[in-house]
C-alpha cells in the first residue's frame, strides 16, 4: 500500500537540532505547532479573516521526526460551519535526502473566524 499525502501542501521545514528531545527525536510539540501554523493558514485564507484554534481532535505520532527530516504538512477543509472550519491536518516527512514520503501524525484542528473585535464572526462564503 502506497499511501499519498491527503490535501494540499502548506508548509515545508526543516527539523533542526534545537527542537530534539535528548533521545535525538523531535519533540511532539513543534510537530503539532507546525501543524496548527498549517491548519491557521488553511482556515484564515478560507475565512478570509484571522481564525484561531478552539479544538484539536485525535492526534496519534505514528512515527518519530528525526533532526534532518524535512517536515511537510499538508491541509484539507472538512467542514465549514457559520464561525467555524474544520481542517484536516497531517505531517509527513521527507527522510535521508530522498523523496520518500514517510507519514507521522494527523489530526483535525478547528478554528474561528474572529472579526476586528475579536469576536467569532461568520466564515465569508466564496
Amino acid at each position: 500500500m502506497n499511501e499519498q499525502p491527503r490535501g494540499e501542501l502548506t508548509i515545508r521545514t526543516l527539523a533542526m537540532p534545537a527542537n530534539t528531545n535528548p533521545a535525538g527525536d523531535i519533540f511532539g510539540g513543534w510537530v503539532l505547532s507546525q501543524m496548527d501554523i498549517g491548519g491557521g493558514i488553511c482556515s484564515s485564507e478560507r475565512a478570509k479573516a484571522r481564525t484561531v484554534t478552539v479544538a484539536l481532535e485525535s492526534m496519534h505520532f505514528i512515527r518519530p521526526v528525526k533532526t534532518g527530516d524535512v517536515l511537510c504538512v499538508y491541509t484539507e477543509i472538512e467542514r465549514v460551519g457559520h464561525t467555524s472550519i474544520d481542517v484536516h491536518v497531517e505531517a509527513w516527512v521527507q527522510r535521508d535526502r530522498s523523496r520518500r514520503m514517510v507519514k507521522v501524525t494527523e489530526a483535525k484542528f478547528t478554528f474561528v473566524a474572529l472579526g476586528a473585535d475579536g469576536r467569532p464572526r461568520p466564515v465569508d462564503d466564496d
